[in-house]
């Protein structure tokens, strides 16, 4: 995984999830999947200017049906809270965690091990 989302993910890791963090730390797991997301776009000659395209890149390039469909419903709900001042529980904040970490972890072992090598 890049070293930089490597460090994000274990920063993150050791913060208590609460009503008052929830927002926040929910935004910043995504900012790590998009990090993801981008560098495997990039191993590929892309360089990917809008968080949307990054949906239609899993869709066309890779085939990730499932994938795209995640990342844009997280993208949709970051902007909701990034932008519009939804607010985001810490349950439902945990779960999204949950869920993009299984996401990273996903994609890392299908598309980032050749960067171990």
């Amino acid at each position: 995984m890049l070293y930089a989302a490597k460090q994000d993910l274990e920063f993150l890791r050791s913060l208590e999830i609460t009503d008052l963090s929830s927002r926040k730390i929910f935004s910043n797991y995504y900012d790590v999947l998009r990090a993801i997301t981008e560098a495997i776009a990039a191993l590929d000659g892309y360089k990917v200017y809008s968080h949307e395209a990054f949906t239609y890149y899993f869709k066309e390039n890779k085939k990730e049906e499932n994938a795209a469909l995640k990342f844009d419903r997280l993208r949709k709900l970051r902007n909701n809270v990034n932008y519009y001042g939804k607010t985001i529980s810490k349950e439902e904040s945990k779960e999204h965690k949950e869920e993009i970490l299984k996401l990273v972890k996903d994609l890392e072992h299908k598309y980032l091990l050749i960067l171990k090598e």
